[in-house]
């Protein structure tokens, strides 16, 4: 099958030939465009344009159906990896993704191959962009080894063959590292646009990398560094609605921002969408009502109702099976094309990070640890953030266990709807995930079922690739 498709390629890569020779060149070449930074910069675009369609709507999603807290309806019921039907190797919604993250590879590819050779660039100029690249394509293949597993690693010194083979995960994990290590030097100190890193955002990257693997000494090395850097803080809340002052569409930059995917109206973040129902206030628009929640989840039962992140995160809809809620973290009132951005790392998240990679590390509930957690409970119940308040934790009441679940607890509070609460239950192992999930939806998650499927438009074409992941 491969090779008749190989060869059906060919025939019609030969039959177009003749038509291009006719064309007038249409594009400078690869050697003599990056050369200046306008042209540099044009290139690293094109890293992003991938992610913000990855990051768009129908990947976060996905991870979000496939968590304890939401769950999908419709067409997106069981849209994950519980599903047989919709997570075969015809799933468009991963295949999709998995094709713009290695689109964006690409592009980070060729930044990191050619700039080196410019010269109108001087060194700090070049080390910088080449920093940049580095660090989308390890938050690139950071997102691709936890969703699929072992992958072809494409770099620039490869991304032009075809057949490339898989890598096991632990080879893509050491170029991810590297890869963070050099963005840490090349990256500025303060991001140079709105919405591109800085080093503070690769140390970021890389406590979070460090955290995933269990290494957490190291996690809590690269954490504290942001943390006592004294660049960020928590936005302070005081009322349910002041979370518009960190989600909100007509937010641009906040003092938690660490890295972002930049939205406007020209360019949506179509996320609320999906979101959303038909007939609500949050939006300009009917949303399609596709990743949903209830009242009745053990999740939802649990939290409390005093925190001020669940007053602001759900609303109750009707129409739907009783006790249906919906969510209202992200929203865009009166507007056709919701322009908020997403919160890929924010400080909250180097603090949950720091509090439990402490703990682990150290086999105890330490201090440092305890107050980053407190930090966010505080804000969460709209107490300033950096003041002891009547609803901090004490360290007293914890073991190393119960701070763990506590934190993992807290993780799922704070990250609602963002697409990260899927990753952290798996970072805990398929019988502890088994287990979360077993508790809310009383479904067993089956072993070959924890990765997505090798897009079918990258194992039939790909003859290095042999094998699926089980379960497909």
């Amino acid at each position: 099958m491969k090779k008749i498709l190989l060869f059906c390629s060919i025939t019609i890569l030969l039959i177009s030939c003749d038509d291009l020779l006719k064309e007038k060149p249409q594009a400078l070449a690869v050697e003599t465009f990056y050369n200046t930074a306008g042209e540099v910069e044009a290139g690293v675009a094109a890293i992003y344009n991938p992610l913000r369609s990855i990051f768009a709507a129908e990947y976060i999603s996905l991870l979000e159906t496939l968590s304890d807290f939401m769950e999908g309806r419709a067409s997106w019921e069981n849209a994950g990896l519980y599903d047989v039907v919709l997570n075969t190797q015809n799933s468009t919604r991963s295949q999709s993704a998995w094709t713009n993250f290695y689109l964006s590879v690409r592009n980070a590819n060729l930044i990191i191959q050619n700039v080196p050779n410019g010269e109108i660039l001087n060194d700090n100029e070049k080390n910088m962009y080449i920093g940049e690249a580095k660090f989308l394509r390890a938050l690139t293949y950071f997102h691709l080894v936890r969703n699929w597993g072992a992958i072809p690693l494409r770099t620039e010194e490869n991304f032009n063959e075809f057949n490339v083979p898989r890598s096991p995960v632990e080879d893509v994990y050491e170029l991810i590292i590297f890869d963070l290590q050099a963005a840490e030097s090349g990256l500025p100190d303060a991001p140079t646009v709105s919405g591109h890193p800085s080093k503070w955002s690769a140390k970021a990257l890389l406590a979070d990398v460090y955290f995933y693997l269990g290494q957490y000494d190291n996690a809590i090395s690269k954490s504290d560094e942001v943390i006592k850097s004294g660049k960020y803080s928590l936005v302070e809340v005081s009322e349910p609605e002041d979370f518009e002052n960190l989600f909100g569409a007509a937010i641009t930059n906040s003092s938690e921002e660490i890295f972002y995917i930049k939205y406007n109206n020209e360019r949506p973040w179509n996320y609320p969408r999906y979101l959303h129902g038909v007939g609500v206030p949050y939006v300009g628009y009917d949303g399609y009502y596709a990743v949903t929640s209830n009242e009745n989840y053990t999740q939802n039962e649990n939290w409390n109702n005093n925190d001020l992140r669940k007053i602001y995160g759900w609303y109750p809809y009707d129409g739907h099976d009783p006790g249906t809620i919906l969510c209202k973290k992200f929203n865009d009132y009166g507007s056709l094309t919701p322009s908020n951005d997403y919160p890929l790392y924010r400080y909250a998240d180097l603090l949950l990070i720091h509090a439990e990679a402490s703990c682990r590390a150290n086999n105890s509930p330490t201090a440092s640890g305890m107050e980053a957690l407190n930090k966010v409970r505080r804000r969460a119940y709209g107490y300033p953030s950096n003041v002891e308040s009547p609803v901090d934790f004490d360290i007293a009441d914890y073991t190393v266990d119960s701070f763990v679940e506590l934190c993992i607890q807290e993780r799922g509070y704070e990250t609602l709807a963002e697409g990260k609460r899927w990753l952290d239950i798996r970072r805990l192992g398929k019988d502890k995930a088994r287990e979360i999930i077993q508790q809310m939806r009383g479904v067993n998650i089956h072993d070959g079922k924890f990765l997505f499927p090798i897009p079918i438009n990258e194992y039939e074409y790909n003859e290095a690739i042999t094998d699926q992941n089980p379960g497909y």
